[in-house]
């Protein structure tokens, strides 16, 4: 104090106290109105400091040599998801996770991440494959992938492992993803307590046509199934959806590389029946089978109509193919060019909704679809 004057001095000393008492005050305020919009927040987002309220998480099967695409998609789940919501992540590989892959991951979210491998059964070549066979067909097929093992072995673990990992055990839904997607819109609302709360099985985004050749026997393979046990066939199944005139399979499948689902199905009688028939017959590897046709067929077969959902708000992008939601590229919370999303009016995804409309809604003179619809040719990731 000794820049000040006496003056000055002794009335600073005179009115302390109440300087104080201001000061102290206003921190006290000022703490209670942070603390309440603190508390405002957290209601708001309350997964960010409450376990999630449904048991679920996002999950993929991914590489070590996957980490920078993997990076790029948990950046887009967590800055449009994940940050407010707060569930776990679980990734798989055939072999173990590199120190470095588990700390880059880890970086980017806040939320439990937890690394599995895969036991020998899941990821191998099973011992009723004729292996002459199998390496003709890896020879002479000319179809996308048609040489890789490691390819056929991940259609496989996607169609019947998966869901039965060890660190999925306790899971009532998955979130599955893959590297190098984005997400173009934010999701506002929890899409696993969206589908628990309406009884949703199987979520999707992308519908589209599949490789015919790999799949060659695949429809005929699961009609024997079917007619050995006609007791699993859903009484307001989407069965039509897959079917053309004559009753054959039309390829159309939902892209698996996003699915949200009810792992209750995957686990039931039926499913696990179906994947049982279809993994003795050989067709993973004879032909190139993949785990979309299979979820797809099973879903449309097994479930109900109205407990498969179309997340037509969620804005996707997996290599070579997006959808947007309508009017997105001017308007709403998402960055995505509608005019470039041809898979919304492809045929596929057209037959869907207008399919299921007829199920739902009987007596209706009018499609849910009647404009154009697009020709969509099939796509195959690069991996």
């Amino acid at each position: 104090m000794a820049f000040l004057s006496s003056r000055y001095a002794h009335l600073l000393f005179r009115h302390l106290p109440l300087l104080l008492a201001g000061v102290i005050g206003g921190y006290l305020i000022g703490t209670s109105n942070t603390e309440n919009r603190l508390a405002i927040r957290d209601e708001d987002y309350s997964a960010s400091t409450e376990a999630p309220p449904v048991r679920a998480a996002i999950v993929a099967l991914v590489r070590n040599s996957d980490l920078f695409g993997l990076r790029q998609s948990m950046r887009q789940i967590e800055d449009r998801f994940n940050s407010r919501f707060n569930y776990p992540y679980i990734f798989v590989n055939d072999e173990p996770f590199t120190e470095e892959f588990k700390q880059g991951v880890s970086d980017l979210t806040d939320s439990h991440v937890e690394f599995g491998t895969l036991d020998h059964d899941s990821w191998k070549v099973p011992e009723w494959i004729d292996q002459e066979r199998y390496e003709k067909v890896k020879l002479t097929a000319t179809y996308p992938h048609a040489e890789k093992d490691s390819y056929r072995k991940m259609c496989r673990f996607q169609s019947g492992f998966l869901h039965r990992h060890p660190l999925l055990k306790d899971l009532e839904y998955y979130w599955r993803i893959e590297p190098d997607v984005e997400y173009f819109c934010d999701i506002d609302y929890d899409p696993f307590l969206f589908m628990k709360q309406n009884g949703l099985k199987y979520g999707w985004t992308i519908a589209m046509p599949e490789f015919m050749d790999t799949i060659a026997t695949l429809w005929n393979t699961t009609e024997r199934f079917i007619g050995e046990h006609p007791e699993y066939l859903a009484k307001h199944s989407l069965r039509e959806w897959i079917t053309g005139n004559g009753g054959g399979y039309n390829g159309c499948h939902f892209w698996s590389n996003f699915e949200i689902v009810d792992l209750s199905f995957y686990r039931s009688a039926e499913y696990q029946a179906y994947f049982d028939y279809l993994d003795r017959a050989g067709g993973f590897f004879y032909e190139r089978w993949g785990d979309a046709p299979v979820h797809s067929i099973a879903a449309a077969l097994f479930l109900n109509a109205t407990q498969v959902h179309y997340f037509d708000d969620f804005g996707y992008f997996h290599p070579q193919v997006s959808t947007c939601p309508g009017g997105s590229k001017q308007r709403g919370r998402c960055v995505c060019d509608s005019d470039l999303s041809i898979v919304q009016n492809g045929f596929c995804s057209v037959r869907y909704r207008n399919i299921k409309h007829q199920i739902l809604h009987p007596d209706s003179p009018t499609a849910a679809h009647s404009g154009p619809v697009s020709h969509v040719k099939p796509f195959v990731d690069s991996t």
